[in-house]
């Protein structure tokens, strides 16, 4: 059963989900804003990969007993581990409408866009830390992290949403999307580490140095704003790109109180007045 929802809104969108009987949706716990009184809303720690998007079956029929109920726990107190380790909230709000249609709507944090993504099991999207807003009980959401050379130097890029299963995913992100396919770029796109929002699966992401160690690319660090690191995105899938980054919002709401001095440079060598 397709998930129906709407996305409104302009600068600060918001998804609002029709909730058919049978039908479950969970988000974040702080991406709620609404729901009809027929709709129920439960708080649970794990997510449906770890075992919190099934309720168990009474006396442990349908978990294997005893053995079942500590799999799931340890699958659940697992799954949040992750999830703190990467940042992420501990909780997710499910929702089940009784009785009938019921409405429920979810938003983002920051001024931007939303985006419904169709998974049909055949391949998983991933997506930027903080992006997920809500998903059926069908999609699975699990951290992925970027190991090695492109973890340590990534930025954003070191952990990553990722989304399996079949169903309706929303995410969101900052200012406006942009989709592309990098094979249409000849197979490879650089963009800001800060932009990305979401890939399909089969984009390889990697993370590379602006320019050499020499006099140019010490300029495009101090001087171009960027630092030292560009993403790099290969393949043939489509690519959600965001066109402000959480870091120029907050420098910006930092400039304008007064606490952050940049001048001239835009790159490395921004300092913080206290």
């Amino acid at each position: 059963m397709t998930l129906q929802q709407e996305i409104v809104g302009n600068a600060m969108q918001m998804a609002v989900v029709s909730l058919q009987p049978g039908q479950t949706v969970y988000c974040e716990a702080g991406k709620f804003l609404f729901k009809t009184t027929n709709v129920t809303m439960e708080t649970r720690l794990g997510g449906p990969s770890g075992g919190g998007g099934q309720q168990s079956q009474p006396g442990g029929g349908g978990s294997g007993g005893m053995g079942g109920l500590l799999r799931q726990a340890m699958g659940t107190a697992m799954q949040a581990g992750q999830r703190a380790l990467a940042g992420e909230s501990l909780a997710f709000q499910y929702f089940t409408t009784q009785g009938g249609e019921g409405t429920v709507g979810f938003a983002g944090v920051l001024p931007g866009e939303m985006r419904a993504l169709e998974l049909d099991g055949t391949r998983a999207w991933f997506a930027e830390k903080d992006a997920f807003v809500a998903a059926e009980s069908t999609v699975d959401f699990g951290i992925a992290f970027q190991g090695g050379r492109t973890g340590r130097s990534g930025g954003e890029g070191f952990v990553l949403e990722k989304f399996t299963g079949r169903g309706t995913v929303i995410i969101a992100g900052a200012g406006n999307f942009i989709d592309l396919n990098p094979a249409d770029f000849g197979g490879r796109v650089e963009v800001d580490t800060g932009c990305v929002v979401a890939f399909e699966e089969g984009i390889r992401y990697g993370v590379q140095r602006v320019g050499g160690l020499n006099r140019q690319g010490l300029m495009n660090a101090v001087f171009g704003g960027e630092g030292l690191s560009l993403a790099t995105l290969e393949g043939n899938g489509r690519v959600i790109l965001q066109s402000l980054t959480i870091e120029s919002l907050a420098n910006a709401l930092k400039k304008a109180q007064g606490g952050d001095k940049q001048g001239p440079t835009g790159g490395l060598f921004s300092t913080n007045a206290q």
